[in-house]
């Protein structure tokens, strides 16, 4: 027995399988606040703390938000082996374009903002958790897995075709795991001393440990860092996602999320959250400042048009949204005449700010590459 938890047997017989027990949290006997924990805990809150402060200086921090929750939609899913790129996020035609890959990533962006607002009125909780799970999994792959319930029956993690006897990790039963759940939401709504960054790693450990979903446990996982640290006001907005650092350092990623449950170690796994945040703050940073002066640079270009620069800074206004634009849906949306879009799409041709997609589809699509390339880094 470490100080995670301990595994127990189940069943007997031809059947019998190990499941893990988690103790509950916080770890018995205390993290060790070692120097490197020390220093890269500093590290990550005052990144965090950059981060908080340009985000309530940026003019449309909301615009930054929308965009940046649809790539960590994009990332957390591709973790889960969702095959979608970024651009097939932001077709327009995303309606009749739409599979089983990319109704994932739509229904993750759906699960965020619901919970966004959902925050508002309940504490992060089993019952929230449910509520954003049954979004996240309705009507695509997965949803034949209790939407918005916590499982039934046994699961577990390890390569396609593995059994409970041969699996890489066995979450509790189903006893243990209603037990696990219910600690967990107690630890979360607790108030202690305990850095809420310290605190949030623990607890994304504990919630991917307890795996309570039969389908989505990763993206609420990840969705949960976000949440947390926007109802304890560290963040007021989701800026922070680490969804890409640990897509980079998957398997570094579960072997450490094993060495806790297996040798009792929370001090490494620690280490290695924090340096995500950290990464991830720095990262969130950049592509913010990067945006905003792509921003102040295309709005310079386009002052000079003269008697159509309104129209002009309309449709520019609309791309910081939708990026990949076709000129029928931009006029409606705007409610601007066909034609008017369409010359305002020229000049942003000529001013090299838009460039067209595909010339050999009828609705002919046009990009804003400068944008969508910050963007689409690391996707």
């Amino acid at each position: 027995m470490n100080r995670a938890g301990k595994y127990r047997i189940n069943l007997s017989g031809e059947l019998q399988y190990k499941s893990f027990s988690p103790k509950p949290l916080p770890p018995d006997p205390p993290i060790e606040y070692d120097s490197e924990i020390i220093q890269i805990l500093a590290k990550a809150n005052r990144s965090l703390g950059i981060l908080e402060g340009i985000s309530s200086q940026v003019p449309d921090i909301d615009l930054f938000v929308s965009m940046y929750v649809r790539k960590e939609a994009l990332l957390s899913s591709q973790i889960e082996g969702t095959q979608a790129t970024l651009d097939d996020i932001l077709d327009p035609e995303i309606e009749t374009n739409t599979n089983r890959h990319v109704s994932d990533v739509i229904n993750y962006i759906k699960a965020s903002k619901y919970a966004k607002k959902r925050l508002n009125d309940l504490p992060i909780s089993s019952r929230l958790l449910k509520e954003i799970h049954e979004v996240l999994i309705n009507d695509v792959r997965g949803s034949e897995k209790s939407p918005g319930e916590f499982r039934h029956s046994q699961n577990w993690i390890g390569p396609q075709g593995s059994t409970l006897r041969d699996a890489k990790y066995v979450p509790p039963n189903i006893e243990d795991m209603m037990e696990s759940i219910s600690d967990l939401e107690k630890f979360i709504n607790k108030e202690d001393d305990i850095d809420l960054l310290i605190k949030i790693g623990l607890v994304h450990y504990q919630f991917e440990t307890i795996h309570p979903f039969l389908d989505g446990n990763g993206r609420i996982g990840r969705q949960l860092i976000a949440l947390f640290l926007m109802e304890r006001k560290v963040l007021s907005h989701e800026t922070l996602y680490i969804s890409y650092f640990l897509k980079r350092n998957r398997i570094e990623y579960y072997d450490r999320l094993m060495e806790v449950r297996t040798k009792g170690n929370y001090e490494q796994w620690i280490k290695f959250f924090l340096l995500a945040v950290y990464e991830s703050s720095e990262d969130a940073i950049k592509t913010i400042q990067e945006l905003e002066k792509l921003h102040d640079k295309s709005f310079k270009a386009i002052e000079g048009i003269g008697r159509a620069s309104k129209t002009v800074r309309r449709v520019l206004e609309y791309l910081e949204r939708n990026p990949i634009i076709d000129i029928k849906k931009t006029s409606g949306e705007l409610g601007i005449s066909f034609n008017a879009v369409s010359n305002a799409v020229k000049h942003l041709v000529i001013l090299g700010i838009l460039g067209q997609k595909d010339s050999s589809k009828r609705n002919r699509v046009f990009s804003y590459e400068e944008y969508l390339e910050i963007l689409r880094k690391d996707t």
